[in-house]
């Protein structure tokens, strides 16, 4: 089964960086879209940067500029590097994966079709 393990997550300052890593296993590693979702209370969850096995990258409108997703060359470890940290950014970040029939045409943003989560690592960056 799909297995997803995040980690690099913590506490900073304002200004700061992070870089959260996912360690991925159990899918086909040819045919996937990943992305890194976050959910802050009283937030609407939020897909913040997405891949795909051919290294197109999408992001969204409030860390574009500052968040790099990447994926290593055997697209079984992905990474986010948050830099210039705003409190704002302060959420539980979750690694999902899509690899299921039709992935190519939902890989995005959105959950849609994103059915493997990982357990999520708090981000939380104080002013």
């Amino acid at each position: 089964q799909v297995q997803l393990v995040e980690s690099g997550g913590g506490s900073v300052q304002a200004g700061g960086s992070l870089r959260l890593s996912c360690v991925a296993s159990g899918y086909t590693v040819n045919s996937y879209c990943m992305c890194w979702f976050r959910q802050a209370p009283g937030k609407e969850r939020e897909g913040v940067a997405r891949i795909d096995r051919y290294g197109v990258t999408s992001y969204a409108d409030s860390v574009k500029g500052r968040f790099t997703i990447s994926q290593d060359n055997d697209k079984t470890l992905f990474y986010l590097l948050m830099n210039d940290l705003k409190p704002e950014d302060t959420a539980k970040y979750y690694c999902t994966i899509d690899s299921g029939y039709g992935y190519a045409a939902r890989c995005g943003l959105r959950d849609y079709g994103y059915n493997y989560w990982g357990q999520g690592t708090q981000v939380t960056v104080s002013s």
